[in-house]
C-alpha cells in the first residue's frame, strides 16, 4: 500500500510539472508551437459540388465537398516529365475550367502586387506552354478560355493561345511615369486592389485603367546587399531604390479609363469628367458587354458616384451616388445581377454598414439588412434561391456570425451556432460554405455546412493544438468594458499572469492598433508574444479606442479632422484606468503599438508622460505630412486645408515631453511608413536632448520579418519592458 501512494503522489508530482510547463519566445516566432491549423486554398469547380487543392506546390486535386474523397488528379508536374515548370506557386482555372494558368517563382512587389512566371495548362491536349518571356503580371483569361491579357513593363498585352500570337495594346507604359493595366503604389495600398484591368462578359473588349505618375514625387529607399565573400566587390555600394509615393497634399496620378476592342483594334476614352484631381477607385463590367461601370470620388472621398459608360462611345451617366460628411469606404461588394436590372451594394448611410439593392435607373428598391449592428462582410447573392449572405456583428460587436436573409428583406437565418467569431467561403452556387470558427482560447474549427448552415463534416479541428495546450500554463485573456472620464465606453481585454496573486502589484503594457475600422478586441483566437509577457509577470490590457470598428458610423468617423487626437485621449484614459487597479503598479505601466498603434503608443509617451513609464513605437507614422495622400486626406483632408489637424496632433511635435523610457523600432525598407517617419522623430528627440533607444532592421519592410527577424525584435522588444518595467 505504501509502494501504492508513493507511485501515486510521484504521478500527481509529473502532473503538475507537465501543467506548469512554460513557454518560449521561440516557441511563437520560430516555431509555430501554438499556431492553429487551418484549411487553405480551396477553390470551388464550377458544379459547387467540388474543390481543388494545391498539394506540395506541385499537383492539383479534386475532392468532393460533401465526403471529401479524393475525386481526380487535375494537373502533376510529374506527368510532365523535364520542363522549366519546377513549382507551382499558384493557379487560375478558365471559365469552362479546361485550361489552367499556372504560376511559379512568384516574387512580391507591393502588398499584393507581384511578379512572376506563368505556363498555361491545356487538360485537353495535356499541353503545357509557357505563357510568354520574361516576369509578367497579372495574367488572366478571357471569358472564353482562349485568350490571355497581361501586364509586363507597364503595358498590357493580349496572347492568343490557339494561335499563339501576341499583341501589345497599349505603348506608352514606362516605369515611374506612366503605367497600363496595374495601379500605382497608392491606389493598390489604399485601395486594396491590384488588377486594374478587366476582360468584358463576351471578351471582346478590355477595360483598363491608365495611371499617369509623371507628377507626382519620388521616394528613395536605401538598400544594402550585404558582404558575401564570394562577390564583396558588389557590396560597397547600396542601391538606389525609387518609386512614385504621393504624400499627403501632394500630386497623385492622373487616372484615365480605357476600352481595347481587341476585333477593331480601336482604342476608346471613357468619359470620366474634366477634373483630374480625383479618384477612380474601381472599374467593373455589368452584365451587359456594352456597358462598364466606373466608381468616381473627389479627392476628399467624401462624395462617391457610380457611373456608366458606353463602351463604344465612351459617354458616361451616373447612376448612383452617395455623400458623406466624413468620408465613405470603398469596397468589392458593387454585384450587377444576372436580370441585368440590379445590383447591390453595402453602405453605412443608415449609420451602420447594410446591403441595399437598386435598379438599373439607380432606384432604391430596399434596405435589405437593417439594424443598429454592422454587416462586416458581404458574401454573395444566390439568384436562383433570391438569397443574401453575409457575416454580421448582429450580437455583439466582439464577435461575428453568418446569415442568410431574403431579397424581400425577410426571413433571416442565422447559419452558424458557436459564439465567437466565424468566416464563411461559399462554394459556387451557394450550396455549401466552409465555415472557419474560433473563439477566446478556442483555437480555429473548419467546418463544411450546407447552405442552411447544417454541419456535414468537420475539416480541420486542431485538436492536437487544444491538448498541446492544456500542457502549459497559458494566460486567460478576460473581456471587459469600462468608461472614461469623457462617458465613452470602451471595449478591452486583460490577461494576468497565470499564478496571479491580487495582492500583488504587476508591471503592465497596454496594447493598441486603433486604427479607423480596425478592432483589436474580438473573441477568437489568438496566441502572440503578449502571451508571453503574461507568462513573464506582466498584466497585459489591449482596448479598441474611438475611431474603431463594429459599433457603428458614429463611433469610427468621430475622429474625423482631429485623427491621433480622440484616439490619444481614450488611449491615456485607459492608461489611467489602469493605474487604479490595485493589482497594476501605477509606476510601471507601459505602451506598445505598431504602424498606426506606433503613433499612438508614441503619443501615449509623449502627452501621457505621466501615465506611462516605457513606450514601445514600431513603424509609427510621425506626422501625417510624411504619409500618403489617399489614407491622410480620407480621415484628415489635404495638409493646406486642415493643417492643425495634421500639427496639433503629430507625435512628432509632442517630443519634447518624453519623460518615461521609448524604444523605436523601423524597418529600412519600409515602403508604406517610411523609415523618414522614425528617423525624423529621432533627431527632434535629440534637440529636446530626450533619451531614448532605436533599432533599425536592414531592408525589412513593414512587417519586419524573414529569418530569425521575428525572434530577434520580440526579444529585444520583452528585454525592454523587462528593464524598464
Amino acid at each position: 500500500m505504501k509502494k501504492l501512494t508513493i507511485l501515486f503522489i510521484a504521478f500527481l508530482c509529473a502532473t503538475c510539472v507537465q501543467a506548469q510547463k512554460s513557454f518560449t519566445l521561440e516557441d511563437i516566432t520560430n516555431k509555430g508551437t501554438f499556431r492553429a491549423k487551418s484549411v487553405y486554398g480551396l477553390r470551388s469547380m464550377n458544379s459547387g459540388e467540388s474543390y481543388t487543392v494545391l498539394k506540395k506546390a506541385t499537383k492539383i486535386e479534386q475532392y468532393a465537398y460533401a465526403t471529401g474523397e479524393f475525386e481526380q488528379s487535375i494537373f502533376n508536374l510529374s506527368d510532365m516529365g523535364s520542363h522549366q515548370l519546377k513549382q507551382i506557386d499558384g493557379y487560375q482555372f478558365s471559365a469552362d475550367e479546361r485550361k489552367i494558368l499556372l504560376t511559379t517563382k512568384r516574387q512580391n512587389i507591393y502588398r499584393h502586387s507581384f511578379s512572376a512566371e506563368f505556363f498555361v495548362y491545356d487538360r485537353d491536349k495535356k499541353t503545357l506552354e509557357k505563357l510568354s518571356d520574361g516576369r509578367l503580371q497579372l495574367a488572366d483569361f478571357s471569358p472564353s478560355g482562349d485568350m490571355v491579357c497581361f501586364f509586363r513593363k507597364n503595358n498590357l498585352f493580349v496572347k492568343d493561345l490557339k494561335s499563339g500570337e501576341e499583341t501589345q495594346f497599349t505603348f506608352d507604359g514606362k516605369y515611374n511615369h506612366i503605367i497600363n493595366g496595374a495601379p500605382d503604389w497608392v491606389y493598390e495600398e489604399e485601395f486594396s486592389f491590384w488588377q486594374a484591368y478587366q476582360w468584358s462578359p463576351d471578351g471582346k473588349r478590355i477595360a483598363y485603367m491608365r495611371f499617369d505618375e509623371s507628377r507626382v514625387k519620388q521616394f528613395n529607399m536605401t538598400v544594402y546587399k550585404g558582404m558575401n565573400p564570394e562577390k564583396r566587390e558588389n557590396a560597397l555600394y547600396p542601391e538606389n531604390y525609387t518609386f512614385k509615393y504621393p504624400k499627403a497634399g501632394e500630386d497623385n496620378s492622373i487616372v484615365s479609363v480605357h476600352v481595347y476592342d481587341l476585333e477593331s483594334k480601336k482604342t476608346s476614352t471613357i468619359d470620366v469628367g474634366e477634373e483630374t484631381d480625383q479618384y477612380i477607385p474601381r472599374i467593373k463590367w455589368t452584365q451587359d458587354p456594352e456597358v462598364l461601370s466606373v466608381v468616381r470620388m473627389n479627392r476628399h472621398q467624401n462624395h462617391y458616384e457610380l457611373l456608366l459608360a458606353n463602351a463604344e462611345t465612351g459617354k458616361t451617366h451616373l447612376l448612383y451616388e452617395e455623400k458623406n460628411k466624413a468620408w465613405v469606404d470603398v469596397n468589392d461588394d458593387l454585384t450587377f445581377l444576372k436580370d441585368n436590372k440590379h445590383f447591390i451594394l453595402t453602405s453605412e448611410k443608415s449609420g451602420f454598414n447594410h446591403i441595399y439593392l437598386y435598379d438599373m435607373k439607380g432606384e432604391l428598391v430596399r434596405q435589405v439588412t437593417k439594424g443598429k449592428w454592422e454587416v462586416s462582410k458581404y458574401l454573395g447573392f444566390d439568384e436562383e434561391k433570391k438569397l443574401f449572405y453575409y457575416q454580421a456583428a448582429a450580437l455583439n460587436p466582439l464577435q461575428r456570425e453568418i446569415y442568410s436573409v431574403g431579397i424581400k428583406g425577410k426571413k433571416t437565418q442565422k447559419l452558424t451556432s458557436k459564439a465567437g467569431s466565424n468566416a464563411a467561403n461559399f462554394s459556387k452556387g451557394f450550396k455549401y460554405f466552409i465555415n472557419y470558427f474560433s473563439a477566446n482560447g478556442v483555437p480555429t474549427i473548419v467546418s463544411l455546412h450546407n447552405s442552411k448552415g447544417k454541419q456535414i463534416r468537420i475539416l480541420e479541428d486542431n485538436k492536437d493544438l487544444s491538448q498541446k495546450l492544456q500542457e502549459y500554463e497559458i494566460p486567460k485573456r478576460e473581456f471587459f468594458s469600462f468608461e472614461t472620464s469623457e462617458g465613452v465606453r470602451l471595449n478591452a481585454w486583460m490577461m494576468k499572469p497565470v499564478n496571479f496573486d491580487e495582492t500583488k502589484e504587476y508591471p503592465a503594457l497596454l496594447h493598441f492598433y486603433g486604427g479607423p475600422g480596425s478592432q483589436k478586441v474580438l473573441d477568437r483566437y489568438q496566441f502572440d508574444w503578449l502571451e508571453y509577457l503574461a507568462q513573464e509577470g506582466f498584466i497585459v490590457v489591449v482596448v479598441d479606442n474611438r475611431g474603431t470598428g463594429g459599433r457603428g458610423e458614429a463611433f469610427k468617423k468621430c475622429t474625423y479632422m482631429q485623427i491621433q487626437n480622440l484616439e490619444a485621449i481614450d488611449l491615456i484614459e485607459t492608461g489611467k484606468y489602469m493605474a487604479t487597479q490595485t493589482f497594476i503598479a501605477a509606476d510601471k505601466i507601459g505602451v506598445y503599438g505598431w504602424s498606426f498603434g506606433g503613433q499612438m503608443s508614441s503619443l501615449c509617451m509623449f502627452r501621457g508622460a505621466d501615465v506611462f513609464a516605457a513606450g514601445i513605437a514600431v513603424a509609427p507614422v510621425t506626422t501625417y505630412r510624411y504619409y500618403d495622400s489617399i489614407y491622410s486626406e480620407r480621415y484628415l483632408r489635404t495638409p493646406q486645408e486642415n493643417p492643425e489637424g495634421y500639427d496639433n496632433y503629430a507625435p512628432i511635435n509632442f517630443a519634447d515631453q518624453l519623460k518615461g523610457k521609448f524604444l523605436l523600432i523601423h524597418g529600412t525598407s519600409d515602403d508604406n511608413v517610411h523609415v523618414q517617419n522614425t528617423l525624423e522623430l529621432a533627431e527632434v528627440l535629440v534637440q529636446h536632448n530626450k533619451k531614448f533607444e532605436m533599432h533599425l532592421y536592414t531592408n525589412r519592410n513593414h512587417g519586419i520579418y524573414g529569418g530569425q527577424t521575428r525572434l530577434h525584435l520580440f526579444t529585444k522588444m520583452v528585454d525592454f519592458l523587462k528593464a524598464n518595467l
